[in-house]
């Protein structure tokens, strides 16, 4: 088993060193000059002091310096854990940015994750067990699961929102209140974070319960069940085996469809104006900021990485069969 952690944790060392790098690498393709962008919002008329300005932010985020020398500094800083310093919000550093950021994006996409992954996984189960509930979750099912984020997104605004006006369509919170640990700031926070959760939770929702129903169809159907149900086991047994095995390829799947969820909640944010990494990212685009576009990519990518990890964990725990090859492979 410590082999099979080592070899794991060589590969996610490599994949974080990679996607790293093409993190660094992306915001230098975007066009413009974010010295330049920075001048032009601070509106200064002379241009002794606009040439000075450009001489001091240059050197100040290491742009004059060589590509090269620039991605040796970067590294450096990313072991110090310094993310540098936000060219949007100058001069507050990126790291107070992504902690008030880091909040939002979490208690929006842990809930939607791990509920849809359990209602769908229990629904898609019973689906498979009953025709007329089959009938109906399969086409709802494939219907919410091809329908991207930010469409749903927007008709759950639109409808809930704008038409029904029972919740609201943009913030983290009404922009009345200041956070503080009262009921009120809480119950408010949770209004608008009603749609943007439900946009994640129902299209994850649609994957989950067709994955788990197809899965226990052919569960049901395979040499040990049929094997069972012919010794005179009862039905809640064998459906109790089914569940067992069905799961373990929607943990799989759980792994595989992280970058999906995370991209879906990005997405969300924006449409919602939601006070998450999503946000971050746009604004980060938007004003070409280039450190505060990586420390956000840098959460992201550290977040699927770890989250990764953890399910493999927890498919050696659950899985004997895993187990078993690993000690064959060592003897």
């Amino acid at each position: 088993m410590r082999q099979y952690f080592g070899r794991k944790l060589f590969i996610y060392g490599l994949t974080f060193v990679a996607a790293v790098t093409v993190n660094w690498v992306i915001p230098r393709f975007m066009p413009g000059d974010p010295v330049a962008s920075m001048l032009a919002r601070a509106r200064v008329s002379q241009p002794e002091a606009v040439e000075a300005m450009r001489v001091y932010y240059t050197n100040l985020f290491g742009f004059d310096e060589p590509i090269w020398q620039q991605y040796l500094n970067f590294w450096g800083a990313l072991f110090r854990g310094d993310f540098g310093i936000s060219i949007y919000v100058f001069p507050v550093p990126v790291t107070d940015l992504i902690m008030g950021a880091v909040p939002y994006t979490l208690g929006l996409m842990i809930p939607a994750v791990l509920l849809s992954y359990w209602v769908g996984n229990r629904f898609g189960a019973f689906a498979a067990r009953r025709k007329l509930l089959d009938n109906t979750v399969l086409p709802v099912g494939y219907v919410l699961t091809a329908t991207p984020y930010m469409w749903l997104a927007v008709l759950l605004a639109w409808g809930f929102g704008v038409v029904a006006g029972w919740f609201p369509i943009a913030g983290g919170y009404s922009f009345s209140l200041t956070p503080s640990w009262s009921w009120t700031f809480f119950v408010d926070l949770l209004h608008h974070w009603a749609l943007p959760f439900l946009s994640l939770f129902l299209v994850a929702l649609g994957g989950w319960a067709i994955g788990m129903r197809n899965m226990i169809i052919y569960e049901l159907e395979s040499d040990y069940s049929n094997y069972l149900a012919a010794l005179g086991a009862p039905a809640k047994l064998i459906r109790r085996y089914a569940y067992r095995n069905a799961i373990l390829p929607q943990i799989t799947g759980l792994a595989l469809q992280l970058g999906v969820l995370v991209a879906g909640a990005l997405v969300t944010e924006i449409v919602f104006s939601y006070p998450g990494i999503g946000s971050l990212i746009l604004k980060a685009i938007q004003n070409q900021d280039f450190f505060l576009l990586q420390g956000s990519f840098m959460f992201i990518v550290i977040g699927v990485l770890v989250a990764n990890f953890i399910i493999d964990i927890v498919y050696v725990l659950i899985d004997p069969r895993t187990r078993t090859g690993m000690a064959g492979a060592q003897a």
